[in-house]
């Protein structure tokens, strides 16, 4: 017998207050304007908050949510947003939803929930008032202090069905603080009309086509589909259109250009799948719908021993791959801009691309953009968090003007991200890397790191911070796994070099000398510095390769010339106080002076 499939997740059960009263007054006007509500504001709100519709019920729906923060984020930011849509309406024609959401463990059938925690949110959105909120005791738990929200304690509520009373809240919030991250409009946009494309880069996933001939291969090529969706709406940073959006141009001969004006897309990715035998090869490509220009394209091809093994696979690479496209695609969008007509994510995109110039100027010029965001929108975590990482950037490369003022700036910029925001996965990754590096609060940032990985597995950048955050806590085979995680993911970072020092490193701590020299000189292939360096140095010197030792030091000391003994604490890492003893025994043999 197969094992039963369980997951936790945060369920969200809506539906309409009388429905039935509504219909029987305009079925078809009830009916259109409830259609309305789902696709320009449920719909994009689940793609917003990372969600998966899982049914259509009627008048209502279901949701799950990988995190009880993002369901209630998403709960009341819908919530908001019917109220500005129902804001010069007649009351007895305003269609109204109500919400229940429960923390709890589900049964897995395909896309399909059962179980205990299903059940309890249907029941609580019964007892939600109209236009309300109410969650449990689980949800309460996991969100309490970090939404801008109250939860007003209902006491046990007997429901219906559930054989034990369950502690219920009534959510509260401030409409001030809420933004309505999804436009609403009075009316049904005319057929044909384009919609407006977020501020965020903004992407539509087609299904993918079945090129086998075979039409049971169909729930394959669905289930890639599906699958990439889920995992692009991880990516906070990305608007992605729901799959039942996507999936109305299912078999259908479509332009990218058309799909853009429809959607209100920047992006559009799509693809085949074709069976041949025992094997399968999967193709995709992003396409800049504007122009029709192709950004990334790449094939996979795989057995179908693990058909679903495989479909993972493919979708943690496509994923992976993806978003670091999109990324530098509005970057270029975003420099074409003027410079007198650049909001604040025109701001954080312009400070990343300078950022990733690797240069001293390109640093300041970085953090001076950070810093204009900032300025634009005290809100924008993100751009608090990149700025915070410059001074990662700038201790690396010795470029900390007075420690006694960058540190505590690095940690104060680093923290007020975290409070804006602890749910965003690229964010907690920088703040955790400049937190380790930095701030050397080792403790905060394994567990911000941490985070970053359960709530997207497929950033590049987290398995990499986690990479040396395991390196300077003594882990150094767990280092390695998650830096070669990193570049499978991401295979033409421009921080490669740097996950290659990081191999390195977790080599020469855990005493494998040659392996440590030859990362070494895979990651001096493309960038040189001191870290590279001074693992090569320290490695060759316990190798008993003196000389090659020698000469290193004098390469290391003409690039840092102040380098010694006695301030290696300073310049690197949060290392264990015996692997840091380790590397000054090491570097003397080569060496650096005291």
């Amino acid at each position: 017998m197969a094992r039963e499939q369980r997951r936790l997740a945060a369920i969200v059960a809506a539906d309409v207050v009388g429905y039935s009263r509504l219909m029987g007054r305009d079925e078809s006007g009830t009916l259109s304007r409830l259609l309305e509500h789902r696709k320009q504001r449920f719909e994009p709100t689940l793609a917003l908050n990372g969600g998966r519709l899982v049914k259509l019920t009627g008048d209502g729906a279901l949701a799950e949510f990988p995190s009880a923060v993002d369901a209630l984020s998403a709960a009341i930011t819908f919530q908001q947003a019917m109220i500005e849509a129902n804001r010069d309406r007649p009351e007895d024609g305003a269609i109204i939803f109500r919400i229940g959401i429960h923390l709890g463990d589900l049964i897995v059938d395909g896309d399909d929930l059962y179980g205990d925690g299903v059940n309890v949110a249907a029941r609580l959105e019964a007892e939600a008032p109209p236009g309300g909120i109410i969650v449990s005791r689980a949800v309460r738990e996991a969100v309490q202090g970090r939404l801008k929200a109250k939860l007003h304690a209902l006491g046990e509520l007997t429901l219906k069905n559930i054989d034990r009373p369950i502690p219920a809240f009534r959510v509260e919030w401030d409409e001030a603080d809420w933004r309505v991250h999804v436009t609403p409009t009075a009316k049904s946009p005319e057929p044909g009309s384009p919609l407006t494309p977020s501020d965020k880069p903004s992407i539509a996933v087609l299904p993918f086509q079945n090129m086998s001939g075979d039409p049971e291969q169909d729930y394959f090529a669905d289930g890639v589909t599906e699958n990439i969706i889920t995992e692009l709406s991880r990516f906070r940073s990305l608007f992605v259109i729901a799959r039942n959006s996507s999936f109305t141009y299912k078999n259908k001969a479509v332009d990218v250009r058309t799909v853009s004006r429809e959607l209100g897309v920047r992006y559009v990715l799509e693809g085949s799948v074709r069976k041949a035998g025992n094997r399968v090869r999967i193709t995709g490509q992003l396409i800049q719908a504007h122009s029709g220009t192709h950004i990334w394209a790449e094939r996979y091809d795989g057995d179908l021993i693990d058909i679903f093994e495989l479909q993972d696979e493919v979708t943690s690479d496509v994923v992976g791959a993806i978003a670091p496209q999109l990324e530098q695609a509005e970057i270029e969008r975003a420099s074409r801009k003027p410079t007198e007509d650049l909001g604040a994510y025109d701001c954080y995109l312009r400070g990343t691309a300078s950022f990733y110039l690797w240069t001293t100027e390109g640093l300041k010029e970085a953090q001076l953009f950070f810093y204009r965001a900032i300025a634009l929108d005290p809100g924008f975590a993100l751009a608090y968090g990149m700025a915070a990482w410059c001074y990662q950037r700038r201790k690396a490369l010795n470029l900390l003007e007075d420690p006694t003022r960058d540190v505590p700036e690095a940690a104060r910029l680093a923290r007020r991200a975290l409070q804006l925001d602890s749910d965003e996965a690229r964010l907690l990754s920088v703040v955790g890397h400049t937190l380790a590096f930095v701030v050397h609060d080792l403790e905060i940032a394994a567990v911000v790191v941490a985070r970053a990985l359960i709530l997207n597995p497929n950033l590049a950048l987290a398995w990499m911070v986690s990479g040396w955050v395991n390196v300077w806590s003594g882990t150094p085979d767990v280092a390695i796994d998650h830096f070669v995680r990193a570049m499978r993911l991401s295979p033409r970072d421009p921080q490669l070099p740097l996950m290659r020092f990081g191999i390195a490193s977790a080599h020469y701590l855990a005493g494998r000398y040659d392996d440590a020299a030859s990362w070494v000189d895979k990651a001096t292939q493309e960038r040189q510095g001191y870290p590279s360096v001074r693992v090569a140095a320290a490695s060759a010197a316990l190798a008993g390769r003196a000389d090659e030792a020698k000469a290193l030091m004098v390469r290391l000391l003409q690039l840092y010339p102040g380098r010694r003994v006695s301030n290696l604490q300073d310049v690197l890492g949060p290392y264990r106080p015996e692997d840091l003893e380790h590397f000054k025994v090491d570097l003397r043999k080569a060496g650096l002076p005291e």
